[in-house]
């Protein structure tokens, strides 16, 4: 069992944070001694799903719909894995996005580079993507679809 701050360190989560979800229902089964939240691995496991939940884009609202149908037993599988592939998806597309991002990040870092190196940017403007090295021209191809 952990208190409130050992899982508040454990988590870098303000204590705040899990008294609000706690007041939320998002720990319905939490054992208390002398009024004191005492967290076992249930909840701590509880908390893992939360944060990922939250990491990915849902609104506490549907992170409590999520933790009533846990409570409910196996008739809620498919709404619960329903939740996560379509997380999943967010997720994977956030991923792309992000990673289109950081391939022109990475072209730029390269454009700059060579630019620096020639003083000036005659030979980049006429450059094709065949002339680039591989890693750049496959982050160049990524950001100039």
């Amino acid at each position: 069992m952990y208190t409130i701050g050992q899982i508040s360190e454990m988590f870098h989560l303000p204590i705040s944070t899990l008294r609000y979800y706690d007041k939320e229902g998002l720990f319905p089964d939490m054992e208390r001694v002398s009024g004191i939240r005492k967290f076992s691995e249930k909840e701590i496991e509880a908390l893992r799903a939360i944060e990922c939940l939250k990491k990915s884009g849902l609104e506490i609202k549907d992170i409590k719909q999520f933790m009533e149908w846990c409570g409910k037993g196996s008739e809620t599988y498919s709404q619960r894995r329903d939740l996560f592939l379509k997380q999943k998806e967010i997720i994977e597309s956030e991923i792309q996005r992000m990673n289109q991002a950081l391939d022109m990040i990475k072209f730029k870092c390269w454009y700059y580079e060579q630019a620096m190196k020639d003083g000036n940017e005659d030979r980049l403007h006429s450059m094709k993507p065949e002339d680039m090295p591989e890693e750049i021209r496959q982050a160049y191809k990524n950001t100039h679809k």
